[in-house]
């Protein structure tokens, strides 16, 4: 086919003739395969980012994320990224003060997560934390030194805290049982003085709010929403997570419930049901005083974040003071007996009191004001569970505990626990069997370990044979506390003894777990709200492209395709026309023959 022009010379001038040839059906369909190939290609890209994305949020990838970030958790923390923010808990107890500094990155933009808050290390990757002697309460009688008290704990945060993030940093500064002991008068009159005097030394962000005096039922609160930050079991979008397959329901993943028993009380805190079974007046009253229900959104409208937790805290009944309590029932009881039977046991040491808590062959002296009583231990822990029965103080009601205090149902069959402190030392310094707790096992071990004789123990603490953890006030009273953490255990709370998920524990992903983490979470709870409008706001003021093609690339998907679509439809469209112009050029050359050769004809005949 012949190479055909067009000629521009209507209305211009001789100088602006010019001709343009006409474009090729072939070229224009080399340009469109082109454009397909193109965009395929680009299409072909933007699937492989897009599996990419899913694949990172498969469960497995997710815990492996989580494992490196509780591994950067113990690195030295960064304090010249400007995207780090800081916050300053300070826990005030009885026997001295604690300052604990935490970080955390901007706000990942979930409405459903909390901040990612952590424990700041230093440069040497220690927590920055710093502990001073004795508890702010020895301020008692001089209120108005008590921001002096506090200063070397202040000094010691800013001095790790960038100079430029002070202004922002929030300052809390909670004040537990050593407070709680002296008389309003005197709490008011300590915390005064630090919200008067501390913002003129120090630029912390500070008000009168953000110190207090809490309740025994709040710092339960703060430690069950620590461990469970910890372990993520606030996370709402690891749906098909393997840890997850028992939840409760919106989709929550199913929460732990921690028991901790120290020295002088024991404490329970566990997430209950919203939905309870109608209980007797009094019993109700009971239950709203020790059920706990608060909101972790960042917004108070999102109610699948509310959580109501029973909390309740035991003064008298943790291990040591468990004791005392149990040697004044003994020395009371043989006394007693001695008078109304006329018998001298456990006045000398050649007729001591035979003491089923003590391992076997250990002499002991119990003595209460001027009265003595002689002890040898026979090492049966059958019979000391038995005498520590009455010390639960259970009453006949169904739904009550120990000391008679109501306890909110449990679901054995959905629930998980740990235990700390004394559920640790119990199970692991001498047993070496912490971690998941059997109940018959560790009946059986518990129970072989009062048997031996004090000689043979003794000999097994030099040989090494026990955690290094254990001394010999372990071993002389791992039989009675043995017994009490299994009497407050099944029969106290009423945990069935083949119960299969408690866990004790003394770390938590090799980390020691503060009730002041639970504080600061709680605390900093709505300053995802403030990052996420700020997003908003940055989000309006962006591109068409930004808002349509990032935030829903299933659309940008749809556009391409329909693009796509539109090429090939012009592919087919141009051949039909390709073949169309090539049916139609053999009767125009036939007729150019026709007119052509005559014309040369005429011409050539002369």
């Amino acid at each position: 086919m012949q190479n055909s022009r067009i000629s521009f010379s209507y209305l211009c001038p001789a100088s602006w003739y010019f001709t343009v040839p006409t474009v090729s059906p072939f070229l224009r369909q080399r340009v469109a395969f082109l454009g397909l190939f193109f965009i395929s290609c680009l299409l072909l890209l933007m699937l492989i980012i897009d599996f990419r994305h899913w694949s990172a949020s498969l469960p497995r990838d997710r815990q492996y994320e989580r494992y490196l970030a509780r591994v950067g958790e113990l690195e030295a923390t960064d304090t010249e990224d400007p995207n780090l923010n800081y916050g300053l808990v300070v826990d005030c107890g009885s026997s001295g003060s604690r300052i604990f500094v935490y970080f955390w990155p901007r706000h990942n933009g979930n409405p459903h997560d909390l901040l990612d808050i952590k424990q700041m290390r230093d440069r040497n990757s220690q927590p920055v934390v710093k502990k001073i002697k004795p508890g702010i309460s020895a301020m008692a009688d001089t209120p108005e030194h008590a921001s002096d008290y506090l200063r070397p704990l202040l000094s010691f945060a800013a001095a790790h805290v960038p100079v430029k993030k002070h202004k922002e940093t929030p300052l809390y500064i909670l004040c537990t049982a050593g407070m709680r002991l002296l008389p309003e008068r005197k709490q008011l009159a300590i915390l005064a003085d630090l919200v008067k005097d501390l913002p003129l030394e120090f630029d912390f962000l500070f008000s009168q709010s953000q110190a207090e005096v809490i309740s025994g039922k709040q710092e339960g609160v703060y430690a069950w929403i620590g461990i469970n930050f910890v372990l993520g079991r606030f996370d709402h979008e690891d749906e098909s997570d393997a840890e997850a397959t028992q939840e409760l329901a919106a989709g929550r993943r199913r929460t732990v419930g921690i028991l901790d028993m120290g020295g002088a009380s024991l404490q329970i805190a566990y997430e209950v049901p919203t939905s309870t079974s109608v209980l007797p007046a009094k019993q109700e009253e009971a239950a709203k005083i020790l059920l706990a229900e608060f909101n972790l959104g960042c917004d108070v409208q999102h109610t699948e974040h509310v959580y109501r937790v029973y909390v309740t805290t035991f003064l008298g009944f943790g291990g040591n003071f468990a004791r005392q309590r149990y040697e004044d029932l003994v020395l009371n009881e043989t006394l007693n007996k001695n008078r109304l039977l006329g018998q001298k046991t456990g006045l000398s040491p050649d007729n001591p009191f035979l003491d089923p808590c003590l391992p076997v062959g250990l002499t002991d002296v119990v003595e209460r004001n001027s009265q003595v009583l002689h002890v040898r231990g026979r090492g049966d822990w059958v019979s000391c569970g038995a005498m520590l029965s009455p010390l639960l103080a259970r009453s006949n009601t169904s739904q009550a505990s120990l000391n008679g205090i109501y306890q909110s149902p449990i679901d054995f069959n959905n629930s998980e626990f740990y235990g700390f402190s004394e559920f640790f030392y119990c199970t692991e310094d001498v047993l070496r069997i912490g971690g998941r707790y059997h109940g018959p096992t560790f009946a059986k071990a518990a129970q072989d370990y009062c048997g031996m004789t004090w000689s043979v123990l003794t000999q097994r603490f030099k040989n090494g044979l026990f955690s290094s953890h254990a001394d010999e006030h372990r071993l002389k009273y791992q039989c009675f506390k043995s017994a009490w953490m299994y009497q407050v255990l099944h029969e106290g709370f009423h945990f069935p003894y083949d119960y299969p998920n408690l866990r004790t524990a003394q770390l938590v992903y090799d980390r020691e777990v503060q009730w002041t983490l639970g504080a600061i979470l709680y605390k900093t709870r709505f300053l995802p709200l403030r990052d996420l409008r700020q997003e908003g706001v940055r989000q309006a003021h962006g591109s068409w492209f930004r808002l349509s093609f990032v935030y829903n690339h299933y659309l940008f998907f749809a556009c391409i395709l329909v693009v796509l679509l539109a090429i090939v439809l012009y592919l087919l469209r141009l051949r039909r026309i390709h073949h169309r112009q090539t049916r139609a050029s053999a009767p125009l050359d036939l007729l150019w023959l026709e007119e052509v050769v005559p014309m040369m004809g005429v011409q050539v005949g002369p």
